[in-house]
């Protein structure tokens, strides 16, 4: 039988293991987006440094830094969502970050509860 701490502990890893593979694996792709959406080169760093550090505030042991981690990368994530919208960018672009909102959002309200 599948627990919701056990539920919880696979969101999180797959949120680290998505973020992981989108800032080291698909970096070049990261490069090109920013570049596309006129942010300068350093926005693009502190967004990815933000990102991978609120991924490992996920893990702690200590819920008051998991709900940092979350509420940090909630808030990233909808940074993203409103640069998708205001770049009139189809849905299928930012999708990922909508569900990574979602999932993010799960783990947020177990971390409060």
């Amino acid at each position: 039988m599948v627990t919701i701490e056990s539920f919880i502990e696979v969101l999180k890893i797959i949120v680290t293991v998505s973020m992981f593979f989108i800032w080291f694996v698909r970096y070049d792709n990261i490069k090109k987006e920013f570049k596309e959406y006129k942010f300068p080169r350093w926005f693009r760093d502190v967004v990815g440094i933000l990102k991978i550090s609120f991924c490992v505030m996920l893990h702690s042991s200590i819920n008051q830094i998991v709900v940092i981690g979350s509420l940090g990368i909630i808030i990233l994530m909808l940074g993203a969502v409103i640069t998708h919208i205001r770049m009139r960018n189809p849905f299928r672009k930012y999708i990922a970050s909508v569900t990574m909102s979602l999932i993010i959002s799960i783990i947020l309200l177990d971390a409060i509860k």
